[in-house]
């Protein structure tokens, strides 16, 4: 999950509120959960989730929590790099067989989800049907699910059950999949059409996370409201786009830290001081959403943030270069300081009768705006140095990433001119350009109403200015806007994505065609981009996959669908009397691995 994570109406979401979760304690024999709940993390996000039933979002703060409360079958090794996956809810790494098409996998007996009313005051236990009910999630098409094409078109038997539902109009969850099966009441097993390299990683993703069908039967479309999972922690208190408050799950199985450093000296650190602990040891997590940098930065010093992802507008006080400033280190603050598994990019809507389309004076259009944004500004008057730019979909950290390409779309204001010249976009006698049949041409862009997007839109509209193409830029949240560019609603919109999984594949299914609406906000089909994402998948990891890679970012410059921008570095901060954190590149919630001494 990551920024683009398709939305879900909530009845009570136009109103702040509080959703009291905790339910059901006093008839339930407790678990083994070692939390206590005097250790405390405080954070905050930078923008609001969009509830967390994952079936209907991708929205990045959604998947942060939901990796707390909701456990997939795989999951990754806290400390190795790169990414390594490890047992999560089973026995060991699955059996594979038939070319890696077929999958078995032995779930731990005795896991049980948290306590809630939808069980009536009986403890429920985490078996092989709740994977196959919560795979099938994934593909009914109430859910209009973002994250259907992890799966869709790939397990044995499953296009009968789409038929069927296509006859009938409704998703029979009763009627077996050949290809997704529980065996017992611990034994998945899956077979897929054909093999897929990334079929483990998918697996491992926090949305294929297990629900239970009485959660869902019992709250509905108020599931995103109420989630209940099998995972270390639970909410116990909601106000949406405000604060979330979450307790340790009594039902938690717990385990003991155990990770091996790769021998740098923060690793070490890590060993010495987590090694041997009974997890989780933090009682309750509280996240408030605090969307603007500088509200967020005076939270931090004033103590009442633990850790937080050090804003851009602080990287002048706060570093040293790539090192922190003594009176930062002076209060025992340490700094992770990562390059992204992500980009950033602005997505153009191929379907917006202004800035879509596929002809050339349309692909004219989109170049010519591209070539006008400095990304280099972005890095420096935006991001204060904390980025660096993107060449390709597929950016550093990630299966795929080539550190030798090049985009072929420069900043280049005089040659965007030319471009807009040359495809009959004539200025009038206000300097302004019109569309090539005369009607005048204004460009829509939609931002959230913080200090960096304006920033991001003055460097924007000063290369534009000089084009000579109006600009506008409508304001709304960021899950407004994500739920309407999952619409394909949006003209033109400022998009960031962090790997799901290690692989490109992760990237660059943003912009295969079936998936327009549902995960791909630019609504972007292209026969020979799709054409090429279906040969890259079809081939085994490596060298041959990666080169297709490399064509489909080509594809996606001659089209323009998006224009590339930045990878993030971030910075993180750590209290001193927070222990065990090292930032993951594909998990986010790490509350569980981490420790709070007294202070």
């Amino acid at each position: 999950m990551k920024l683009n994570k398709v939305s879900t109406q909530f009845k009570f979401r136009s109103r702040i509120c509080s959703v009291l979760l905790l339910t059901c304690l006093s008839s339930i024999a407790l678990a083994s959960n070692p939390a206590n709940p005097e250790k405390i993390v405080r954070q905050a996000f930078e923008a609001a989730d969009d509830g967390f039933d994952m079936a209907k979002t991708q929205n990045f703060y959604s998947g942060w929590i939901a990796e707390a409360i909701l456990e997939p079958l795989l999951s990754y090794d806290y400390l190795a790099r790169p990414a390594k996956l490890i047992p999560k809810t089973v026995v060991a790494m699955p059996e594979v067989t038939e070319g890696g098409k077929v999958f078995v996998f032995k779930i731990i007996p005795g896991i049980y989800f948290s306590p809630d009313a939808a069980f009536k005051g009986k403890q429920r236990e985490l078996t092989a049907e709740d994977y196959v009910y919560s795979f099938k999630r994934m593909l009914d098409p109430v859910n209009r699910s973002p994250n259907a094409s992890f799966i869709d078109g790939k397990i044995v038997g499953m296009d009968e059950l789409q038929a069927n539902t296509k006859k009938s109009g409704k998703f029979d969850y009763d009627i077996p999949v050949a290809g997704l099966k529980a065996i017992d009441r611990y034994t998945l097993r899956v077979e897929l059409k054909a093999t897929d390299y990334n079929f483990l990683y998918v697996v491992a993703y926090g949305v294929f996370g297990a629900v239970a069908r009485e959660v869902i039967d019992t709250y509905g479309d108020q599931t995103g409201l109420h989630p209940v999972g099998t995972g270390p922690y639970m909410i116990e208190q909601y106000s949406p786009r405000h604060k979330i408050l979450l307790t340790a799950n009594p039902q938690y199985r717990g385990y003991t830290w155990n990770f091996t450093s790769s021998g740098t000296a923060w690793d070490n650190q890590i060993v010495k001081d987590m090694k041997g602990k009974k997890m989780p040891q933090v009682g309750k997590v509280e996240i408030n959403i605090i969307e603007e940098e500088q509200s967020r930065w005076l939270a931090f010093q004033d103590k009442q943030l633990d850790i937080d992802k050090m804003p851009q507008i602080a990287a002048p006080t706060v570093l040293d270069g790539d090192k922190l400033r003594p009176e930062f280190s002076s209060q025992g603050i340490t700094m992770d300081r990562v390059v992204d598994t992500g980009i950033v990019y602005t997505i153009f809507n191929m379907r917006d009768p202004v800035v879509g389309g596929y002809s050339n004076e349309k692909i004219a259009l989109r170049r010519a705006i591209v070539m006008a944004y400095s990304n280099a500004d972005e890095i420096s008057k935006m991001r204060l140095g904390q980025a660096v730019k993107a060449e390709a979909i597929v950016p550093p950290g990630v299966a795929g990433y080539d550190p030798a390409y090049r985009s072929s779309v420069a900043y280049d204001i005089q040659l965007a001119n030319k471009l807009l010249d040359y495809y009959n976009y004539r200025r009038g006698a206000d300097g302004y350009r019109t569309l090539p049949d005369g009607q005048p041409l204004l460009i829509r862009k939609t931002i959230e109403p913080t200090a960096d997007r304006k920033v991001s839109a003055e460097i924007l509209k000063r290369g534009l200015d000089q084009l000579g193409i109006r600009i506008e830029f409508p304001t709304s949240n960021f899950a407004d806007n994500l739920k309407a560019a999952s619409s394909c609603k949006l003209s033109m919109w400022g998009g960031a994505w962090m790997a799901d999984f290690p692989d490109g594949e992760n990237f660059l299914q943003l912009l295969y065609g079936p998936k327009a609406g549902q995960g791909n906000h630019a609504c972007y089909e292209s026969a020979a981009f799709d054409a090429l994402y279906r040969k890259a998948i079809a081939l085994p990891l490596g060298e041959e996959r990666n080169k297709i890679y490399g064509q489909m970012s080509r594809q996606m410059e001659a089209d323009t669908p998006w224009a590339l921008h930045t990878t993030r570095i971030r910075s993180w901060l750590i209290r001193p009397w927070i222990k065990g954190y090292k930032k993951h590149p594909i998990l986010h919630s790490d509350w569980m691995f981490l420790d709070v001494e007294k202070h």
